[in-house]
């Protein structure tokens, strides 16, 4: 065993240290909490948006999407044929990610992205990729903000509501939604003909989250539901909480603006994982992993990216790469690609699990002949080194004997833009 092998075993780093059957049943039962009202690490947030609604041709909308980094707005229809028509595609930088601003120059800042969108349509479908406790009118109150976005004062405000009044278009429709809900519906949309027992929408890229159809008489926290219908549910994915955590992964966490909240995204997604291994990297060489020149140059070592480290073990662009300077001999490169590789694994072990859980949560794709459609999307799930074949083995794996069930997943371009139009024409 090498020094790099000793560590990630001592650290327990490797995936093996992962049981991911109880992690799924943890999950489960956070679920479960959160439907009813339990305390708990998954917030279950009711959308009241469905996914049987038909669309409608010849009906423009507008659909925007505020990511991790971006900003992004459309004009959008479908016509006759019911195939996608879009114009006017603008993307922009997401506000408040290099500079804190009051909830008046955020939403300021966003209503003057859409200028060019304010005649185009009495609807807008709002892909608003953070917690907000949503209400039957589709608009939503956020909850707090993930991915380090600095604008506080939005905490507690009416998302949409706010965004019309400072376009000055108040008496626009507006709905709300997560980023994996409207993932779920432009999946669907994309399949439309193709028999699926359910949907899941899954995102990991800069943050992680995931969305389901739930059942209206298990969301027992929300009174006056129709017992016999059912409703998209955001689940708030990224901060459980009862997944096993090491040393390195508390000591990273205790570095980022809100220490103790979405650890687990802080475990597996892009905007953190840079920092993470930046966290295992100092600490190996603390305890000698590497050279003692090498040691002297990571101790001065900027946070890496995600795109830095994934970068490294692709052997992309190396030269200009922050660890092919500082990391001073073969040996201790090596040594840093098994850490990071890892870590890689480790997450997209962690991710399984938590997918595993959702769909033993529906219920559903017990037949090969209708299985669970999971429209999944982020770069870090596609381009993350070997991710998502470590993923789909792990899954595959915890899915056979006993726990057989039966999924697809789709990629569909731009999702989270075209899910939230989507949302805006069916609802």
């Amino acid at each position: 065993m090498n020094k790099a092998q000793q560590f990630l075993k001592v650290h327990k780093l490797y995936s093996s240290e992962i049981d991911i059957h109880s992690i799924t049943d943890d999950f489960i039962a956070e679920m479960k909490n959160g439907l009813e009202a339990k305390p708990g690490s998954l917030q279950m947030i009711p959308t009241y948006l469905g996914a049987e609604g038909k669309i409608k041709p010849n009906e423009p909308v507008v659909a925007i999407d505020a990511g991790g980094t971006n900003f992004r707005a459309v004009k959008m229809s479908f016509d006759e044929n019911l195939n996608l028509v879009t114009e006017n595609l603008q993307q922009r930088k997401m506000p408040a990610i290099d500079e804190e601003l009051s909830n008046k120059e955020f939403f300021a800042t966003l209503a003057a992205y859409l200028t060019s969108y304010k005649d185009v349509s009495e609807k807008i479908g709002f892909c608003f990729s953070y917690a907000v406790e949503m209400f039957p009118n589709k608009d939503g109150k956020l909850l707090e903000w993930s991915k380090e976005v600095k604008a506080p004062e939005v905490i507690g405000q009416m998302v949409g509501k706010n965004l019309l009044e400072a376009m000055g278009t108040p008496n626009k429709e507006i709905l709300l939604m997560n980023d994996t809900v409207s993932t779920l519906l432009a999946g669907q949309a994309a399949t439309a003909g193709r028999k699926f027992d359910t949907y899941i929408g899954f995102i990991l890229g800069t943050g992680t989250n995931a969305c389901y159809i739930e059942k209206n008489k298990n969301i027992t926290k929300t009174a006056d539901l129709d017992p016999k219908g059912n409703m998209i549910i955001n689940i708030e994915s990224g901060n459980f909480s009862l997944m096993p955590r090491t040393d390195i992964d508390v000591a990273f966490d205790n570095t980022t603006k809100q220490p103790g909240r979405y650890t687990f995204e802080k475990m597996i997604s892009g905007g953190y994982f840079g920092g993470l291994c930046t966290t295992a990297l100092k600490l190996a060489a603390a305890e000698d992993v590497f050279s003692s020149e090498s040691r002297v140059k990571m101790k001065n070592m900027d946070e890496l990216t995600s795109e830095e480290v994934n970068n490294f073990v692709c052997g992309i662009d190396l030269p200009a790469n922050t660890l092919s300077t500082v990391l001073l001999s073969k040996e201790d490169k090596e040594a840093a690609a098994e850490i990071i590789n890892a870590l890689i694994t480790r997450a997209a072990k962690l991710t399984a699990a938590s997918l595993a859980a959702v769909i033993l949560k529906t219920g559903k794709g017990k037949s090969a002949d209708k299985p669970v459609l999971m429209t999944i999307e982020g770069t870090t799930f596609y381009k993350m080194n070997n991710f998502q074949v470590m993923f789909e083995a792990f899954l595959q794996g915890f899915f056979s004997g006993e726990n057989r069930r039966f999924y697809e997943i789709v990629e569909v371009p731009n999702s989270s833009l075209i899910g939230a139009g989507i949302a805006a024409i069916v609802n």
